[in-house]
């Protein structure tokens, strides 16, 4: 506890930034901070198979892949929204989402300030368009249902119960090899890079 009895509410980023988490700063955000973060976060609490956890960043460059064949004429910036569309996890780490609909709505606050400051700090808005938003998550379940069957341990007949089965995709269409974290990072940072230069 802090000496005024407030307890923490920041975190010291490896960047040197302080991101206070009650009122996140556009200013106090670092790609590189986002890239190593999400890189070392398991999706499915770590419970999939492989020498290797399946990350949030890895997670995130299947989103855009998807989103990219979603969406013949994506433009970069409908492109990075995809890539960051689960960026406030290097911070607040990947809740499973039985447990967020358990604890409810002050984590998803805490989540949506997070989003929209990362918007903000690359130049997207500050809310995600509903049109845009409905089809990342499209994709977002469609990179959930193979890395469900292909990495979590769900049977194809579970994991259609649960997301659908996806219409037109095979397994081989978008790997989901889990890569080695710094693979992981650096294929996200190159990503966003690539479609930074292009917004």
């Amino acid at each position: 506890m802090a000496a005024n009895n407030q307890p923490r509410a920041w975190q010291r980023m490896l960047s040197g930034r302080r991101l206070d988490l009650l009122d996140p700063s556009p200013l106090d955000i670092e790609i590189s901070d986002i890239a190593h973060g999400l890189a070392r976060v398991a999706r499915w609490n770590g419970q999939t198979i492989g020498e290797h956890a399946f990350s949030v960043a890895q997670h995130s460059l299947v989103v855009d892949d998807v989103f990219a064949s979603l969406v013949d004429d994506a433009t970069p910036q409908q492109r990075m929204m995809a890539l960051l569309h689960d960026a406030a996890e290097y911070v607040i780490g990947d809740m499973i989402s039985p447990f967020k609909a358990i604890i409810g709505g002050d984590y998803k606050e805490v989540e949506h300030r997070l989003q929209t400051a990362i918007h903000l700090r690359f130049g997207l808005p500050a809310e995600t368009p509903a049109k845009i938003k409905k089809l990342i998550k499209k994709a977002d379940i469609v990179s959930a249902y193979f890395e469900a069957t292909e990495l979590a341990g769900f049977s194809s007949s579970e994991a259609t119960k649960i997301f659908g089965r996806p219409s037109g995709y095979s397994p081989t269409d978008f790997p989901v090899t889990p890569l080695k974290t710094m693979e992981a990072q650096n294929a996200f940072l190159q990503r966003f890079e690539m479609l930074d230069k292009l917004v």
